[in-house]
């Protein structure tokens, strides 16, 4: 089937207009129609979208679909088929460089445009990350091992399990550092099982991602992963964390520990927040500075603890009001093991529902509470409803975030499957700096757009 035939599997219409006005797929043109006059390369149908519309990749990197009838007038100003594929090269080496690992799992930042579907899928293999990013090697060098190839969305505890392994064969082998391509959408879970599974490593683990697609010129992919893997190779802190852009610009990286970070945007290229606390670092022009003294310094020696367990009988549950006693029942009666609540307020949920607080309790299912408003500690002693909760096996976790919480309950069932006492005094230990003391006065910053001290704000700071 060639490509201008998957228009003709749509009854016609954008096949029609094609040879009626004599351009290809793979042309370059400019589109008259009633909506205006657009620029760019015509691409292959979506084989799941509709027959009415061509789609047209913008010179912005944008692509959009035109609709067959509106269309005025076309003038083909050349033809170049996309290049699918981005050469794979082998990695220069230097002695004087440090090694680094660099897992791949898939996501934005090892993907590609597909232009059959117009989807971005994971394609890149690690080795061509280095076609498109020459940079990295005068950081380090640098040897790759694609582990999966999938969307983030379906990362789970069987991913956790092997990257947990895998990271501490490449600490004991020597790495000065290791990097893992991830996809953003739960690149914080992930941070935080990672953070659990891989205690004390003395190097750093990086996690990195992209919110715009190497295709696009927007595209925050290699500033990403040039500023992670310097920060693997060299950089001073030795924690699981997470490097994406700091700013909208292009101007530095943030490091986020990897139990206090989140995606706090679709889209936007400044998605990850410190939440509660602030980050730990910002690498720019492959300098870092740090913006917190608590955290973990580089070590020379190879010794790492891999805890590389998981129970998945645990749940998030994110009270709502009005919700009813058999949410709760349902989940004890399938056999879940673990219930973390996002509770409201402080931490609290409606009485309706005590009585399935109970026979959880009963049955020997482990409750913790967070809070779904993300900032702040779970204060249960303040009102009566949070001691009646308390009373009836709910356990609070200071400013755990309530993935993060999700996260650990899983792990810590997996690491003492038979010890409910042990399980919650994992719980409820700072392992990994899931918990602050306290949150600094700059931990809760959320700008509210279209009042004047804002407005004030961002005219000193966006130029």
């Amino acid at each position: 089937m060639t490509e201008t035939d998957r228009y003709r599997g749509y009854r016609g219409p954008c096949v029609a207009l094609m040879e009626r006005t004599g351009f290809r797929v793979w042309s370059e043109v400019r589109i008259q129609t009633t909506r205006g006059t657009f620029e760019g390369l015509v691409l292959p149908r979506s084989e799941t979208s509709d027959e009415h519309h061509l789609v047209l990749k913008l010179g912005t990197g944008y692509n959009i679909g035109i609709r067959h009838d509106t269309v005025r007038a076309v003038e083909e100003l050349g033809y170049r088929e996309a290049i699918y594929k981005i050469p794979e090269q082998a990695f220069p080496t230097d002695p004087a460089n440090p090694r680094v690992k660099l897992f791949g799992t898939g996501g934005t930042i090892a993907s590609r445009l597909d232009y059959r579907t117009g989807a971005v899928i994971p394609a890149f293999t690690p080795g061509e990350l280095y076609g498109s990013v020459p940079e990295l090697a005068d950081i380090c060098n640098l040897e790759t091992e694609k582990l999966f190839s999938i969307f983030s969305e379906n990362m789970g505890p069987e991913q956790y399990l092997v990257l947990a392994e895998k990271i501490g064969e490449a600490v004991r082998a020597g790495y000065a550092g290791v990097v893992i391509g991830h996809g953003t959408d739960t690149m914080h879970h992930t941070a935080a099982a990672l953070s659990f599974m891989v205690r004390r490593p003395p190097v750093p683990v990086v996690m990195v991602g992209s919110q715009r697609s190497s295709d696009r010129p927007s595209s925050d992919a290699a500033r990403n992963l040039i500023s992670a893997t310097w920060t693997a190779a060299r950089g001073p802190v030795a924690e699981v964390m997470v490097c994406m852009f700091g700013p909208t610009s292009d101007r530095y990286n943030l490091l986020h520990r990897g139990t206090r970070v989140r995606k706090m945007h679709s889209s936007t290229r400044s998605t990850f927040r410190t939440v509660g606390d602030i980050p730990l670092a910002m690498v720019q022009d492959e300098v870092l500075t740090p913006l917190q003294d608590a955290w973990a310094r580089r070590r020379d020696d190879r010794d790492v603890t891999i805890q590389a367990a998981y129970d998945e009988r645990v749940t998030l549950l994110y009270y709502y009001p009005g919700m009813q006693p058999d949410v709760l029942d349902a989940m004890v009666e399938k056999g879940y093991r673990g219930i973390v609540i996002a509770g409201t307020g402080l931490g609290h949920v409606n009485r309706k529902i005590y009585p399935a607080l109970a026979r959880a309790r009963d049955a020997g299912v482990h409750m913790y509470m967070t809070l779904q408003t993300l900032w702040g500690f779970v204060q249960m002693q303040v009102y009566e409803t949070g001691r009646e909760i308390l009373q009836l096996g709910v356990v609070p976790l200071a400013n755990m975030m309530p993935e993060v919480a999700f996260v650990k309950l899983g792990w810590a069932l997996g690491v003492h499957p038979d010890d409910p006492a042990a399980v919650r005094a994992l719980m409820t230990d700072n392992v990994s700096g899931e918990m602050t003391e306290r949150e600094p006065h700059d931990g809760y910053l959320i700008l509210q757009g279209g009042v004047p001290e804002v407005k004030e704000f961002l005219a000193r700071v966006w130029r």
